[in-house]
């Protein structure tokens, strides 16, 4: 079962340090973009993926999980449902801690394998938002 407690989704956000956002856009009126500048304002180190982008805020954009080059804490994911297949395998063959789908991106097939391979998971749920009202209130 995908995580719902805050005692749970406190203990994702506080471990994670690596953040990889799959999906991330370079319009600064998407909610991926704003997203990516929340992370690392907040001290995440974020990798965006997005194979239409050579870079995102200033940072490298990498085309895919297993281009970049360090272990990822978190994959939030910034896709349509039937992409989240693929990107759990992905994340599962990089060893990444865990899957945090977004609001409106819901996978219950996924989210089961991801869990089956020790991810935890974390669905329809908008990190920042959950990272706002666990920690800055």
């Amino acid at each position: 079962m995908p995580l719902e407690d805050d005692k749970a989704i406190r203990t994702v956000l506080k471990s994670a340090r690596t953040i990889a956002v799959v999906g991330a856009s370079d319009k600064p009126w998407r909610d991926s973009n704003s997203i990516v500048s929340f992370l690392i304002q907040h001290g995440y180190t974020v990798f965006p993926v997005n194979p239409n982008h050579s870079e995102i805020l200033g940072l490298p954009c990498y085309p895919d999980l297993r281009a970049i080059p360090k272990l990822i804490d978190i994959v939030d994911v910034f896709r349509t449902p039937e992409a989240v297949p693929a990107i759990v395998e992905e994340a599962i063959a990089v060893k990444a801690k865990g899957i945090w789908l977004q609001l409106g991106v819901i996978h219950q097939d996924a989210a089961r394998k991801a869990e089956s391979h020790g991810l935890q998971v974390v669905m329809n749920h908008c990190i920042a938002v959950d990272h706002r009202r666990l920690f800055l209130q």
